[in-house]
């Protein structure tokens, strides 16, 4: 009796151990014939709407004219009129150079001349009574003229010795002081013209069908936060190689006290805007090795698509190429989607 208790005990145990091994490989079935669960994500409807696109580039406050003031000549320094920091007229004379020994020549040149010319005077009386030939007389009017021209010379690098004011600005620091050897080599000073300012800044080449004569930007400098104009007069001939940007200048609207050339400036540009521009939220973009895709959602299918996108600001980034009005762009939950996941939209977040 005992024996056939154990029997029935193990019988029912072994029963019940495949009855749940049948039950686990039932449920294990079930799991592997069930579809995959939808990523929930929220979507951004595209749609056309109007953008101003603006940027801002830097650029370089420069004097309407600048120059070095050098000598013409070597010599020493007998006289400066270089007033640091003032403003002077055109034509102002700012230094002198020695010139007594190049005085000294054309004394003697002028008192050779004189002398010459009345030799040449008793020459053509004698020549009009036949007292002489042509050919003398034509060597004594020669040595008129050529002395004549050595003065001319003379005079000429005599003018060199003074130093003047190429045109009116404001001189800068001096780099010499009085007595001291100079070469055609040596800067005196510098001098800027700053009645009128201009701004120098470069943009992008794919911005130069943009960019017309006559526009207005505006811009800031270091040490003021207000907004300054100025209009475009010109732009390069060519765009720099190395940085494939194109070279604008601008005139300085009015007269501002503080601003001196060399000046670091930002410059502000905006330009027409687009009444039917495409723009998405800026996280939808997605960086690759290869230009940038987005996901779209197509049926409650992920796409992945290929874009090409342009400026953006803060929040949102232009679309160039690879939307169309009424594509809906995911925006959330980027990093879990796959290609041909599917995908659950739980919002429009433009609507």
């Amino acid at each position: 009796m005992r024996i056939i208790t154990v029997l029935l005990s193990v019988t029912l145990l072994s029963l019940a151990a495949c009855g749940g091994k049948k039950k686990k490989e039932a449920a294990q079935q079930k799991q592997a014939g069930a579809k995959p669960q939808a990523i929930k994500v929220d979507g951004y409807i595209v749609t056309p709407q109007p953008f101003q696109e603006n940027i801002e580039v830097p650029g370089n406050i420069v004097a309407n004219e600048m120059a070095e003031i050098h000598p013409e000549v070597s010599g020493r320094i007998v006289q400066l009129n270089v007033a640091e920091g003032k403003y002077v007229g055109k034509g102002t004379v700012l230094a002198r150079l020695y010139d007594g020994d190049l005085r000294a020549q054309l004394n003697k040149l002028q008192i050779q001349l004189a002398l010459a010319q009345k030799t040449e005077e008793r020459q053509a009386q004698l020549l009009k009574i036949q007292g002489i030939s042509q050919q003398d007389y034509d060597i004594s009017l020669l040595q008129v003229n050529s002395l004549r021209a050595d003065i001319g010379i003379l005079q000429t690098s005599i003018s060199k010795t003074v130093v003047r004011a190429p045109f009116s600005g404001k001189l800068g620091l001096k780099n010499i002081s009085p007595g001291s050897y100079v070469s055609p080599a040596s800067v005196i000073a510098i001098i800027n013209q700053t009645d009128q300012l201009k701004l120098d800044f470069s943009v992008p080449e794919k911005y130069i069908d943009k960019i017309k004569t006559g526009q207005l930007v505006t811009f800031t400098f270091e040490g003021s936060k207000k907004q300054l104009g100025a209009k475009v007069i010109a732009t390069e001939s060519n765009v720099t190689e190395n940085t494939r940007s194109l070279t604008v200048r601008a005139a300085v609207i009015g007269k501002i006290e503080d601003l001196l050339p060399g000046a670091f400036a930002k410059v502000q540009l905006s330009f027409d805007p687009d009444p039917n521009a495409l723009l998405i939220p800026s996280q939808a973009v997605l960086p690759q090795a290869r230009g940038k895709k987005v996901i779209l959602y197509k049926g409650g299918t992920a796409i992945f698509a290929d874009v090409t996108t342009g400026v953006r600001d803060s929040s949102k980034v232009q679309i160039i190429d690879g939307l169309k009005p009424g594509d809906t762009v995911v925006v959330t939950g980027l990093l879990s989607v796959r290609p041909e996941a599917k995908i659950q939209i739980g919002k429009i977040v433009n609507q």
